[in-house]
């Protein structure tokens, strides 16, 4: 296994090694695999071929069972952990200038896949099958047509951009050595959904910004739970996805001030209940809609990168979908942990310095950027009366850092996080549960590897 993911690695530097050189960019730049709305009209003639992928070794001093592993939250426990959190291949392919195939396909954890069926000739029942080695999706599959620089439109499997991460979600694009915890909490990540994408940039000078306007398919309130609040419900597991419900999303991203980026979404889903496995499960209960409001800013120069973002959901009829989970299948895919929260949050801000600007941009200086994180989040911020809410999944985090930019798409990073449970202070301790601690390395990068 050690050497498997040895000789992995030293296959994607050599990878990594030809798309910086094409990229003749300043070190720690940070460009993104697939940057922007329009950029997909950018930079190639016909196909590229490129990705991104990650590589993660913790140590940890708690236990992976904060529930009921122990009356005070996680037991104290030194062990380590090692993983490919992700390993993605992304293409573009011009038909025309203006009719563009983008695609990209996840390899993710390395573990085991599993295929999930309702067999209705057994009365209903959930089967779970083992069918292949490795998890793989389908990211994003879709269909570009560039019309207006004010106005194109896309169709297919495309990413949801909900929230700063699933916006912004390659690994370049935070400091930590695992995505911000925070909103991949409470939210699904990556989120990709299929449907149908309208998007485009306005303005000029300091009127400028970007927008997208979808209609996906929606959640299913099956995955609600108690530890992840609708992160579970993203659809994917059968081989249709329900889109008696869609999901309808806006995003804006102001970009008028040079380096600065503020952004806003919002995700309305009118029945969350209605894109159900089996549609009666919920058709005693009501209508189960789901709103998500998110706002991110991001200012980047020569010596500084900041970052903040917001995320607050609320689910109507919770104590209804907490009634309905409680209730399924010993034999569904669903986690089953009740209750359900009425509403879900989720707050962060982190702030890395470059050390090599701050040394006059001498080149004989490596492109470290130091950083820090404090996350807030809590998929159980407040319920329905006669719901209580668990204490545990309250959760005050920081995270300190090192971001070695070695090559201009490849970094290599290391972090320290410590987590207060139960707790919303941001310098606060939890007098009821342990504390949770990890030190993690990292390596990730991001590029297109080939284009013509």
């Amino acid at each position: 296994m050690r050497k498997s993911i040895c000789t992995s690695a030293a296959c994607l530097l050599l990878l990594v090694q030809g798309a910086g050189a094409a990229a003749g960019q300043e070190p720690g730049q940070q460009t993104e695999a697939r940057p922007d709305t329009t950029a997909q009209a950018d930079g190639f003639r016909r196909f590229r071929l490129g990705g991104y992928g990650e590589a993660v070794a913790s140590f940890k001093d708690y236990g992976n069972n904060r529930f009921y592993g122990s009356s005070e939250g996680n037991p104290k426990r030194n062990r380590a952990t090692i993983a490919i959190p992700r390993f993605v291949l992304a293409m573009d392919y011009k038909f025309t200038p203006k009719w563009i195939l983008g695609a990209e396909i996840e390899f993710e954890a390395g573990g085991t896949g599993t295929a999930v069926e309702i067999e209705n000739s057994e009365n209903g029942e959930y089967e779970t099958e083992i069918e292949k080695g490795g998890e793989v999706a389908i990211e994003q599959l879709h269909i570009t047509r560039l019309i207006h620089p004010a106005f194109n439109v896309r169709a297919g499997h495309v990413i949801v951009p909900v929230g700063l991460t699933n916006a912004h979600h390659e690994p370049i694009n935070f400091f930590g050595t695992v995505r911000p915890e925070g909103e991949t909490t409470i939210l699904p990540s990556t989120w990709h959904e299929t449907g149908i994408e309208f998007f485009g940039s306005l303005g000029r000078g300091y009127a400028a910004f970007d927008y997208q306007v979808l209609v996906v398919a929606g959640l299913n309130a099956n995955g609600f739970d108690r530890n992840s609040w609708v992160a579970g419900g993203k659809q994917g597991l059968f081989e249709e996805d329900n889109f008696t419900s869609p999901g309808y999303v806006v995003r804006v991203d102001y970009k008028g001030v040079p380096g600065l980026r503020v952004g806003a979404s919002f995700y309305y889903c009118g029945d969350t209940g209605a894109n159900s496995d089996k549609y009666q499960d919920y058709a005693d209960i009501g209508a189960v809609p789901l709103r998500i409001y998110t706002a991110d800013v991001q200012y980047r120069n020569r010596y500084l990168t900041l970052r903040g973002n917001v995320v607050y959901g609320n689910l109507g009829n919770s104590d209804g979908v907490t009634a309905v989970n409680k209730r399924l299948s010993n034999a569904s895919p669903y986690s089953r942990l009740t209750p359900v929260a009425k509403n879900a949050v989720s707050y962060a801000g982190e702030a890395g310095v470059n050390l090599r600007a701050l040394w006059g941009g001498n080149e004989k200086v490596p492109v470290i950027y130091p950083f820090a994180r404090y996350e807030y989040y809590n998929p159980q911020e407040t319920g329905e009366a006669g719901l209580v809410m668990d204490k545990r999944c309250q959760v005050s985090a920081w995270t300190a850092g090192l971001n070695w930019f070695a090559l201009p798409n490849l970094v290599v990073k290391a972090d320290y996080t410590t987590r207060q449970i139960g707790t919303s202070k941001m310098f606060g301790k939890s007098n009821r549960y342990n504390s949770e601690n990890e030190f993690s390395i990292g390596l990730a990068y991001v590029g297109w590897f080939f284009q013509r």
